[in-house]
């Protein structure tokens, strides 16, 4: 890993630099991988079909098969997978979606780019999902959908989330963006409701060199209608097999369509995707080991027991702390680099101020929001820098680092 160049002494003393230790990179395992990718993309620049192409198709099947899904639609951002799949189950315009206070704008802001309208709900203190409770009470005659977010290590409540959809007639559809790998009762995450997406973002377990995105579901008739709203609404004018219902332009629908490039990254990482988990995972559990009974750290990643059996993948090692501000500050200024999940709970984003939300509506997405941080996860990381942050934090709550 790449080491800032550095001098005797310490914070303080001119010409020091700390020893970087970044948030994410992929450079040492994307080196390792180029030899899969190279000749991959240069088919891709051979061809000349750059976009939408036969190495879209290829990805989508080769995933597809390892989640056990019957569609994988590849789009150009999970953001876009988000809007597509709740055009493509039914949303109408006006139509509310009960989502979570507590993830990324984009679980919002896509029903809102979709035509529909969220509404919030409070979420679970260990898992940071949708509380099937408080999901319930914000149900109300205008519901459509419900839509929980899987976040950071695992899956929202989706039998009680299952029952709720059933209860109000809602379709279930899941913010899965960050969880590949992640299974409920054996079904991966997207795949128990209407449908699911995954972001290839590249901090994601499966990450891309840009934006990527796919839409998942095991209904037929939602895949075909994200496949031609993702390339202008056009029927049969897909990589895919589904039947040609429209030569033309049937829906109004947008250019979302995946790049081959990004496809052959993907397809690529694949092959390294399981020993990545089972790094990420061994990485987590190192984590806890070296912060448990810190004094400051108020919680570590909680896996919550399920009903059913549940497969974990720690995309992000999330902790709530004490001072958290500080504690950024102070781990920047020792070259560790540390990102705040969420600072701003969803309610009071200022893009939805007309909902007309106020502080205190949903008190445990807003405690996350002021006192959670994500600690550097991924593959790359090696031991001895982990060893490295889990020390700093040690050293700040034993009064050093103030």
């Amino acid at each position: 890993m790449e080491q800032a160049a550095a001098v005797s002494g310490g914070p303080g003393v001119p010409g020091y630099a700390a020893p970087r230790v970044p948030f994410f990179t992929q450079a040492a395992g994307f080196a390792a991988l180029w030899p899969r990718v190279e000749p991959l993309l240069d088919e891709v620049i051979a061809r000349g079909k750059y976009s939408h192409g036969p190495l879209v198709a290829a990805f989508e099947a080769a995933l597809a098969e390892r989640i056990g899904a019957r569609h994988v639609v590849g789009v150009n951002s999970g953001t876009d997978a988000l809007v597509l799949l709740l055009r493509a189950t039914g949303l109408t315009p006006g139509s509310e979606v009960v989502v979570p206070a507590f993830s990324f704008v984009a679980t919002a802001s896509s029903v809102v780019l979709a035509g529909g309208r969220p509404v919030f709900a409070d979420i679970e203190p260990d898992s940071y999902a949708l509380d099937p409770d408080a999901a319930a009470a914000a149900v109300t005659r205008r519901s459509r959908a419900v839509m929980p977010a899987h976040l950071f290590c695992q899956t929202a409540d989706l039998g009680a989330l299952t029952e709720v959809a059933e209860r109000y007639a809602l379709t279930l559809v899941e913010d899965s963006a960050e969880a590949i790998g992640m299974r409920w009762d054996g079904v991966h995450a997207g795949l128990v409701g209407a449908g699911g997406v995954l972001s290839f973002f590249p901090s994601k377990t499966l990450g891309a060199l840009g934006d990527a995105g796919a839409v998942i579901t095991n209904d037929d008739r939602v895949a075909e209608t994200a496949a031609a709203l993702r390339h202008h609404g056009r029927f049969g004018r897909t990589v895919d097999n589904f039947p040609a219902i429209n030569t033309g332009t049937a829906l109004p629908g947008c250019n979302s369509k995946m790049d081959d490039f990004q496809a052959a990254i993907l397809l690529a990482k694949l092959s390294t995707l399981d020993a990545d988990i089972r790094r990420r995972g061994e990485l987590a559990l190192r984590y806890t080991e070296q912060l448990a009974g810190c004094p400051g750290v108020r919680r570590l990643p909680t896996l919550v027991r399920r009903d059913v059996e549940t497969t974990p993948v720690f995309y992000v090692y999330l902790v709530e702390v004490d001072h958290r501000d500080a504690l950024v500050r102070y781990l920047a200024a020792h070259g560790v680099e540390t990102e705040v999940y969420y600072p701003t709970p969803l309610h009071l984003q200022p893009c939805f101020a007309d909902l007309g939300h106020r502080r205190g509506q949903f008190p445990v997405a807003e405690r996350a929001c002021a006192t959670a941080v994500a600690l550097p996860l991924y593959p790359d990381l090696a031991d001895a820098d982990l060893d490295r942050v889990c020390a700093l934090v040690r050293t700040f709550y034993g009064g050093g680092g103030a």
